[in-house]
């Protein structure tokens, strides 16, 4: 383990310990606080009160009371979960894990996976249908995007034995999570069921299925590094935001297209389809007409067809629309903020814009305006294409309604029948995007 910890952190370096009590992540602690002076790193833990389990405030307890026996601070996170959650609790639960670790200030956080867990975790992706990627399981060392910590696992050379065995000649006390003895989790199914079936037949399997899982890692930066390769011309950032170019995606053979297009949908941090949505979204890039529209939504993110080029956008709910009292500024949550500037002669007429009136939302189709006095009255969804808006930005842009009809668009301006004469006071709304 030390030597991982010497291969990646740097000095100074500020290490947080995701402790959940357990024998892995006590046996991981003791460790670190053993070796935290001559590594020269600041060490810090952090818990997850996921309040699951009626022992859970206990949990909590016997990690502060650990980590302040050894000088380590200690941050208790409890996240709240749906029960009801659609993608089950067990992922609820990892998503909340994911959200916390991800605003620590840390350069490093460190989990106590292990050789048994990577087992575990190739086995299950291999289930699920997984490619190169997916079959690689756990990274010794994984960098996400943006200023998030990188994610070390330095137990990843041990098996649950050998940790096991230092757990109980060091005489270390942990906690049992109830829950790793049912067998509601598939994960607790392959734990106690398959992988000993498996060991008995062919010993040594966890560290075979481990090594599987690293020749699965080194395919899989093959494929990245073909994918740079082939998105070197097709793959371009442009004001609508990062564009895979689809006429180029047609040219390259099926299983290269297929590799491009994973390699595009991952570099938005999302988490990749699987083949057989792959392959749909390949088909409808490539035959739709280039006038043609493609929208194709995977977990929280959208893949768009529009003008021969693909994109990523994230699905993120529209707020709810908000009401104008008078003030200055109105805030759409999520969005940004609609300023109105006071003014005379221009914008919108003041003693027109009567609080309570008026209502700050996103566009909901089918709006309607006239841009100048004695013009035509236009649907706004034809001035927004004639400019090149993209969809999924036309469908969030900001619109301020009065009576259920446009007033003001984001990007359009204001309705002519509603602007300040010569000397008449006005508001300009000026929009700043969140």
């Amino acid at each position: 383990m030390a030597a991982v910890l010497a291969r990646h952190v740097p000095p100074g370096a500020r290490v947080v310990l995701a402790y959940s009590g357990g024998l892995d992540s006590s046996v991981l602690l003791h460790s670190l606080v053993a070796l935290r002076k001559g590594a020269n790193f600041q060490l810090s833990a952090v818990h997850i009160h996921h309040g699951l389990s009626a022992n859970a405030d206990t949990w909590a307890k016997f990690c502060a009371a650990q980590c302040a026996a050894h000088g380590v601070p200690l941050l208790v996170e409890q996240v709240h979960l749906r029960l009801d959650d659609p993608a089950g609790i067990e992922a609820a639960a990892r998503r909340a894990r994911h959200q916390v670790f991800a605003a620590l200030d840390a350069d490093f956080l460190l989990t106590a996976h292990h050789q048994d867990d990577q087992a575990e975790t190739f086995l299950l992706q291999a289930l699920r249908g997984a490619g190169p990627k997916g079959l690689a399981a756990m990274a010794e060392c994984q960098h996400p995007r943006g200023w998030q910590p990188v994610q070390l696992r330095p137990l990843l050379g041990m098996t649950r034995a050998q940790l096991q065995a230092a757990a109980t000649a060091l005489d270390l006390s942990w906690v049992e999570d109830e829950s790793n003895a049912s067998e509601r989790y598939r994960r607790n199914v392959l734990r106690r069921q398959i992988m000993p079936r498996l060991a008995e037949h062919f010993p040594g399997s966890a560290s075979t299925l481990a090594r599987v899982a690293a020749h699965q890692a080194e395919a899989a930066e093959l494929l990245d590094a073909l994918a740079a390769i082939d998105a070197a011309e097709p793959l371009a950032d442009t004001p609508a935001g990062l564009r895979l170019d689809c006429a180029a995606l047609a040219t390259l053979p099926p299983a290269r297209a297929r590799n491009l297009l994973r390699f595009f949908i991952a570099r938005h941090g999302v988490v990749l389809p699987g083949t057989r949505r792959i392959e749909q979204a390949l088909h409808q890039l490539l035959t739709a007409r280039r006038d043609a529209r493609v929208q194709i939504e995977f977990g929280h993110a959208v893949l768009w067809g529009w003008r021969g080029g693909a994109y990523v956008v994230p699905a993120t709910p529209l707020p709810a629309p908000v009401v104008w009292q008078g003030e200055t500024r109105l805030h759409l949550p999520g969005l940004g903020t609609l300023d109105f500037q006071p003014v005379i002669g221009r914008g919108l007429r003041q003693a027109a814009c009567l609080p309570g009136r008026l209502v700050l939302g996103c566009r909901q189709g089918g709006e309607h305006m006239r841009l100048s006095a004695g013009g035509p009255t236009r649907s706004v969804k034809g001035c927004l294409q004639a400019r090149g808006v993209p969809p999924w930005v036309r469908a969030r842009l900001p619109v301020l309604r009065c009576d259920d009809a446009p007033v003001w668009v984001e990007g359009l301006g204001c309705h002519a029948g509603w602007l300040a004469g010569p000397g008449e006071a006005g508001w300009v709304p000026h929009w700043q995007p969140a």
